[in-house]
């Protein structure tokens, strides 16, 4: 405890969000990239980019669903154990038929694998290249990668509640919090990068709320699991079958039986959903006795995170179960809270605003570090000044703070390259897209290692925002339509990546002109020593440090003193 309260919660408010806030950039930046999860995986196709592209018809649904079937059981291998027939939707506009195998040994889903059907019905693709698509930055934000999936969760919700702490803390030592939000001192060295730090902050204040608590809420029952163990003495099964009895389904029996013909369900599916447009029809266990079929309802603009199902016997076309009408409050409430944070509900122009949100909230943590570093060096600024080499904690900080707002970006642009560069039939190429990713994360660590001055940051920023406004020029050259031709053809998904990474490009040049009038006035530097001066401890120190850092710029005597107004 400080001496006052406002100091305590100052001093809550800064370890909370610097400990773990390179953990939340990571966070932050991959769950905002979520936000176009299917727009990002349709852009990953190329192969599926001309002639598939159709609306939903509900007349004609008894016979796509003839269609797919006879498709599926022509060429799935008989110990598929699932048959999908996928319907367009809003955010994956075509019709496609997939099946997936036994999971091998180590692995807890067999692979799948989709064939998209021409928008003339005249046949299907099956040559469709491997990418994880959007779906990496979706599992990324909250699975991490290469480590286990419980581990990972658990960091980030270690992190998600340190998060969750300053925020609260940080609302109740603003005294200006309605003024910051319009607060933004331009050329103003370190003051301008408080402001920033401020208006992000203040600006998307309910959604960081909203965003932070919803993510602790959607793993409670991991963080929390205690209150499951007492009221069903530890049997977890039980607990999840009356949680969601949809998904207990029945072990193959290996006693082959006719499966029931799709399209002679849709009366029952009607007389229960009416004109409701189906997103999915799932059969499992195809051609067994314990065949079930699930009819999957499009809630695409409900407030809801929970599917709307029908499951029915997939010999005698026997309806099973049937989502209920009604829930609890609790269960409401827990799934409008997950809605909210997945924001699957949400009109394009509506995730627009989660999106830019998410990156007013990159940009709250990212200039909280840089204040961060600023604040130790102007402490250790007398001591380097004289030669002394600063400390490894100052090292520490400025490396991480080039690698991971700088990285992160890039490590996107490089995964979006390896999509199309990487050959379309090499294997283990959605895994290479990753590495992709995290090899450029740590090439800008190395970076890092070398120097981290305002050239470096300049240098950086220039090449991840040229290759990002080059993608549309990728795009163009590794598919068979371009940013015009989609615009005509009203392929508003693929207009939007484009659009989108040209912009983000645009804004990192922006920055790096930007970048050099962060400093007011030059670094002040330690004078030379005399030619025949003795090789001291401190001239030793003055020469392994390789060149001034960004923070060291910030941190020049005008800097300092307008920070400290």
């Amino acid at each position: 405890m400080k001496e006052t309260f406002f100091r305590t919660l100052s001093w809550l408010h800064t370890w909370a969000g610097l400990l773990v806030c390179w953990v939340l950039l990571l966070i932050f930046f991959a769950g905002s990239l979520s936000y176009f999860r299917h727009e990002i995986s349709l852009w990953n196709e190329p192969e599926l980019h001309q002639g598939v592209y159709q609306d939903y018809q509900a007349d004609t649904l008894a016979n796509q669903l003839d269609k797919g079937q006879d498709y599926i059981a022509a060429h799935s291998p008989e110990s598929a154990q699932r048959w999908m027939i996928g319907f367009p939707t809003e955010r994956k506009p075509f019709q496609s038929v997939s099946w997936q195998l036994p999971p091998e040994k180590g692995q807890r889903r067999g692979k799948t694998e989709e064939h998209v059907a021409l928008a003339d019905g005249s046949g299907m693709i099956s040559e469709v290249r491997a990418s994880r698509g959007g779906d990496f930055f979706y599992r990324l934000h909250f699975d991490l990668h290469y480590m286990s999936a419980i581990t990972a969760r658990y960091i980030v919700g270690v992190c998600t509640m340190f998060m969750l702490i300053a925020l609260i803390s940080g609302i109740v030592i603003h005294k200006r919090i309605f003024k910051d939000m319009f607060s933004f001192r331009r050329d103003k060295g370190a003051r301008s990068w408080l402001d920033a730090h401020n208006v992000s902050s203040v600006i998307a204040l309910p959604y960081h709320l909203m965003i932070t608590y919803t993510g602790l809420i959607t793993l409670m029952l991991i963080y929390i699991p205690w209150t499951v163990d007492t009221a069903y003495s530890g049997d977890n099964q039980a607990f999840l079958k009356e949680l969601n009895p949809a998904r207990q389904t029945e072990k193959a029996t290996g006693i082959s039986a006719p499966q029931v013909q799709l399209s002679q369900l849709l009366p029952q599916v009607q007389a229960a959903w009416g004109d409701a447009p189906i997103k999915q029809v799932i059969v499992s266990y195809p051609n067994d006795q314990n065949s079930q079929v699930t009819f999957y309802q499009n809630t695409g603009k409900d407030v809801t995170d929970e599917a709307n199902i029908l499951i029915f016997n997939g010999v005698n076309g026997e309806l099973k179960y049937a989502s209920p009408h009604e829930a609890s409050g609790a269960s409401v409430t827990y799934d409008t809270m997950m809605s909210l944070h997945t924001a699957r509900f949400a009109a394009p122009l509506l995730r627009i605003l989660f999106f830019f949100c998410g990156l007013l909230g990159c940009a709250m943590v990212a200039t909280g570090t840089l204040m961060w570093a600023i604040r130790l060096r102007q402490k250790q600024q007398k001591a380097i000044d004289k030669g002394e080499k600063p400390s490894l904690g100052l090292r520490l900080v400025e490396g991480l703070n080039f690698m991971f707002i700088l990285g992160l970006p890039l490590g996107a642009v490089s995964f979006f390259y390896a999509n199309r560069l990487l050959s379309a039939s090499f294997a283990g190429r959605s895994e290479w897209e990753v590495h992709c990713f995290f090899i450029a994360l740590a090439a800008m660590g190395v970076w890092a290692f070398f120097g981290r001055s305002r050239r470096q940051w300049q240098a950086a920023l220039i090449i991840t925002g040229s290759l990002c406004c080059a993608l549309p020029v990728l795009n163009a050259f590794t598919s068979p339509s371009n940013l015009i031709d989609n615009i005509q053809s009203h392929q508003w998904p693929l207009v939007g990546f484009d659009v989108l990474a040209i912009l983000l490009g645009g804004a990192m040049l922006f920055a790096s002109k930007r970048l050099t009038l962060i400093a007011k006035a030059p670094a002040k530097r330690p004078a030379r020593p005399a030619f025949n001066a003795p090789n001291t401890k401190a001239n030793k120190a003055r020469r392994s440090e390789p060149q001034t850092s960004l923070a060291n710029e910030l941190t020049s005597p005008s800097s300092l003193e307008e920070a400290k107004s």
